[in-house]
């Protein structure tokens, strides 16, 4: 049962992380399309309202991605810590991964490893 809440919150967070990168790279790809028209002028200004329009991404989420990225920040939720001095959403999101990685697959992992010689 352990490993079984292992490799489901691992899904769970590798799904969320593997959406926020899609997302991001479509609407990096949208913005630098709009860039190369004129539509935007190519100045740091421009890409921070990409990229905060990108975090939130509300108004574009499925009920889906909605309920993923909802059960991801719960499960990563005790690693903020690790996070709190950057503001950069890849790398909080990058990291978040692979503590998530870490203690829940490898930690919950050998845990039941444990558990199943022992008894």
């Amino acid at each position: 049962m352990l490993r079984l809440a292992s490799v489901g919150l691992c899904l769970i967070t590798i799904a969320s992380f593997a959406l926020f990168a899609v997302n991001q790279t479509s609407t990096a790809s949208v913005h630098q399309q709009k860039v190369l028209n004129d539509e935007l002028p190519a100045s740091s200004g421009a890409r921070g309202t990409r990229s905060g329009s990108a975090a939130g991404g509300g108004e574009h989420k499925s009920s889906l991605r909605k309920v993923v990225d909802d059960a991801s920040n719960a499960i990563t939720s005790p690693f903020s810590g690790a996070t709190s001095g950057t503001h950069s959403e890849w790398t909080i999101r990058t990291i978040r991964l692979l503590i998530a990685l870490a203690v829940y697959g490898f930690g919950l992992g050998f845990l039941a490893r444990m558990i199943r010689v022992r008894v």
